[in-house]
């Protein structure tokens, strides 16, 4: 959920100042690097 979170953010940050794919891709990149993070934090506590 947070890579398509992250995704529709850029998507739609993208429309707003014409560079959709652009802001597609920095949505992608920071969502793959937000559920990393996540993923990473959860396995320590456990």
């Amino acid at each position: 959920m947070i890579i398509a979170g992250c995704l529709l953010i850029g998507v739609g940050l993208g429309m707003l100042f014409g560079q959709t794919g652009a802001g597609a891709l920095i949505g992608l990149g920071a969502g793959f690097l937000l559920e990393f993070f996540w993923s990473r934090g959860k396995r320590k506590e456990s």
